[in-house]
């Protein structure tokens, strides 16, 4: 990693103070955050958390954004009630912390979550978000599951799955300029990856100046040089589920 002393550099000073529109549930083996439309729809996003967990507000406030749009929004525990990071913790730990959550490991929830979706909540057409962490996640499950329409992987740890570029479905790829943990040389490999060996729809698209966790760890407003990119990373995000499910 580019900055070994502090791998995944989420400020989490722009946390938001942010109490959430939706509820938590239990679904099956895992707990999670709902939120739904007021209106009846079959559509649904599986957002998936980055290190910090199913409970950081930022997440949930993606999620919210999701239902203003239209769709069902789900942010299921896939740590599966171990213990999210703090940043309190200390990062010489965090190789072997992030070894018992892999991104590549969580089927048997998206399973889970997916049955609920469709049988709970209506839900026939289902896509999937990820940031970081997730973002990896969300690579993973466009890799093998069939009953996804469509992801977007934001800022996700490319290193995680470089050697696998076959996606099932269109998939979106947002990553920041200035990015400390994934560098622009990994990019540029993985759209020459995709480009050779992917047969559906996807975009890469890199935001400029900015840096890790930008899309949904920033206020909007923190830094005013940064909200234009902020608010056109979110829309196309949105503009881009909107366009498969």
């Amino acid at each position: 990693m580019a900055n070994e002393s502090r791998p995944c550099p989420c400020d989490i000073g722009d946390k938001f103070d942010y109490g959430g529109r939706g509820q938590e549930v239990q679904v099956g083996h895992i707990k999670a955050y709902v939120c739904k439309p007021s209106a009846s729809t079959d559509k649904a996003v599986i957002v998936i958390h980055d290190i910090f967990g199913w409970q950081l507000p930022n997440t949930r406030y993606i999620a919210d954004m999701l239902t203003t749009n239209g769709y069902i929004a789900i942010c299921p525990d896939f740590f599966v009630g171990q213990e999210a990071w703090k940043p309190s913790n200390d990062w010489a730990s965090f190789s072997d912390w992030v070894k018992t959550r892999d991104a590549g490991k969580i089927d048997k929830e998206v399973d889970v979550v997916l049955k609920y979706l469709k049988d709970q909540c209506g839900a026939k057409k289902i896509g999937v978000i990820g940031f970081c962490w997730g973002g990896a996640a969300v690579q993973h499950l466009m890799l093998k599951n069939p009953h996804l329409k469509t992801g977007v992987s934001i800022y996700g740890v490319i290193s995680r799955f470089e050697d696998k570029h076959s996606l099932l479905h269109p998939t979106f790829f947002i990553f920041g300029e200035k990015d400390d943990i994934i560098p622009l040389e990994q990019v540029t490999l993985l759209e020459q990856k995709l480009k050779q060996n992917c047969k559906v729809d996807y975009e890469v698209k890199i935001y400029p100046g900015q840096t890790h966790g930008f899309v949904h760890r920033k206020r909007e407003d923190i830094n005013p040089q940064d909200k234009p990119y902020i608010e056109e990373g979110r829309k196309d995000m949105i503009n881009w589920l909107n366009k498969y499910i």
